[in-house]
């Protein structure tokens, strides 16, 4: 299986501010989500990923990462955690998405998103 980047983000302490300057920056408009403010990046072309910038998770810092697609969170989690990572957030089911963080033995926080089942057919 293959495990394609499918996500970035950008998270900081003001999403506000850090939305206006990357509009500014690339252009970029924003699609955002109240209350959780955080925004839908949409960078004005068909190449590239999508991704999101806003406000950090409680507990948690300022961040630019990246979420890779795989068939089990959990079992990447387990994975990365045993390759000396740290798992930062657990599996997670979301409304849209089931996700998983850690931190690399740098301390990079990188992101897992799940691989949705193939269609019955």
């Amino acid at each position: 299986m293959t495990h394609p980047v499918m996500w970035f983000e950008v998270l900081g302490n003001d999403g506000g501010k850090l939305r206006r300057f990357y509009g500014d920056l690339f252009g970029w408009t924003f699609d955002v989500a109240p209350p959780s403010d955080y925004g839908i990046a949409r960078t004005g072309g068909a190449r590239g990923i999508m991704g999101g910038v806003g406000q950090v998770y409680p507990g948690t810092s300022s961040w630019v990462t990246f979420y890779t697609e795989t068939p089990n969170v959990a079992a990447s989690l387990e994975k990365a955690k045993a390759l000396g990572g740290k798992v930062v957030m657990p599996r997670t089911v979301l409304p849209d998405v089931i996700l998983g963080l850690f931190e690399d033995p740098e301390g990079h926080t990188l992101g897992l998103v799940e691989a949705a089942p193939a269609a019955a057919q």
